[in-house]
């Protein structure tokens, strides 16, 4: 009843109304920086004034929370570049080192994930050889190794990335990706990201939880703790946010493989998206703390993430005091057993040997 004509006298959208895949991209980064940026202070002030113990756990969670804080710096950003509807107005510089530090963050936090992973891999199957290797001056250099080596896997970024004008002569600028033209370029470049930034860690922290969920089916080790649920947790938000961003590289990549327009014309839409996406694993770590702390709120009030953190120290504690406890029952068994070998020699007669008989008897040998 009502097409044809009436269809043309519609309003036209405002031409200031924001494209749908800005707002979803605004909304997403909004939430993220509101979220994360408060809540990854309050992790390294927590860290830094209240914890006084602080375990293996607790220093990698603390590096995470840096390397999310700096990241979401980046935010208001974008933000402004979506919003403004101006491009790019910071300058080459800025759009080269904003996605740098975001390509860095993605390293340091997988690569830090990995780390507690093996952590907890050699805590529950390799004890002893975890408790000879868990020094602060290993740690720190363990974890110099991955902030350098996060820095040197994230320079790629700077050189794929460019400002160019919209159209020749009009003075409105992007910051888009730049491969110089060269599909080589382009594959090298969304490869070496998903298989060094997500598949090789995945994997690795895979084989490090399946085998400590084995482990943990003997009855010795039993006892889980709060680290490994709080990892659990982290390593489960980092998979969700970043996955997207992952396979939307796979499809790019398929797409100039297999010279499929569809693929690659969907992976470019869906790009800033998924990489907006991506933000808010940097910006939920600290919500999840919230959650396995909540159990401390009401009695440590402010202070309930740093009791949350030293009880990250408990398998520790726990596994050295049974060792030592299982020590102290040997030693304990050993001086019952020797007392009962001296008195029954001196029930013998063995007693008239002197000292002789009480050295045989404390080292079992034949004299």
């Amino acid at each position: 009843m009502f097409s044809g004509p009436q269809s043309s006298i519609k309003p036209p959208p405002p031409p200031s109304a924001l494209p749908l895949s800005h707002q979803i991209g605004i909304t997403i980064l909004l939430i993220a920086f509101i979220l994360g940026f408060p809540g990854n202070l309050f992790v390294v002030w927590s860290v830094l004034c209240r914890v006084r113990r602080r375990s293996v756990t607790c220093l990698l969670i603390f590096n995470l929370a840096v390397a999310d804080a700096l990241v979401l710096l980046c935010d208001p950003l974008f933000i402004r570049y979506l919003a403004g509807r101006r491009g790019w107005e910071f300058g080459s510089a800025v759009c080269k080192m904003v996605h740098y530090l975001c390509c860095t963050n993605m390293y340091a936090s997988i690569y830090l994930i990995c780390l507690m992973s093996a952590d907890r891999w050699l805590a529950v199957t390799r004890p002893f050889v975890s408790q000879r290797l868990r020094t602060k001056n290993r740690l720190m250099a363990v974890l110099l190794g991955i902030w350098l080596l996060a820095f040197l896997m994230a320079l790629p970024m700077p050189f794929y990335r460019s400002v160019w004008p919209i159209r020749p002569g009009i003075p409105i600028y992007l910051c888009m990706p730049h491969h110089w033209q060269s599909d080589t370029h382009e594959i090298f470049q969304y490869l070496f990201e998903t298989i060094l930034g997500f598949i090789i860690p995945f994997i690795f922290i895979l084989f490090c939880y399946i085998s400590v969920i084995c482990r943990l089916r003997s009855a010795m080790f039993q006892r889980k703790g709060r680290g490994n649920f709080l990892i659990l947790l982290i390593i489960a938000a980092f998979t969700i946010f970043w996955m997207p961003y992952h396979i939307i590289n796979i499809l790019q990549v398929m797409g100039m493989i297999f010279e499929s327009s569809p693929l690659k014309d969907a992976a470019k839409v869906a790009r800033p998206n998924v990489t907006a996406f991506a933000f808010m694993s940097s910006s939920v770590n600290p919500v999840l703390y919230v959650f396995a702390g909540s159990s401390h709120i009401r009695q440590a009030g402010l202070g309930f993430m740093a009791k949350l953190f030293e009880g990250t120290n408990s398998e520790t504690h726990s596994s050295r005091s049974t060792r030592s406890s299982r020590g102290s029952n040997t030693e304990s068994s050993a001086l019952t057993k020797l007392s009962i070998k001296l008195s029954r020699r001196v029930d013998n007669g063995a007693a008239a040997d002197g000292e002789e008989g009480v050295l045989a008897a404390a080292t079992g040998e034949t004299i």
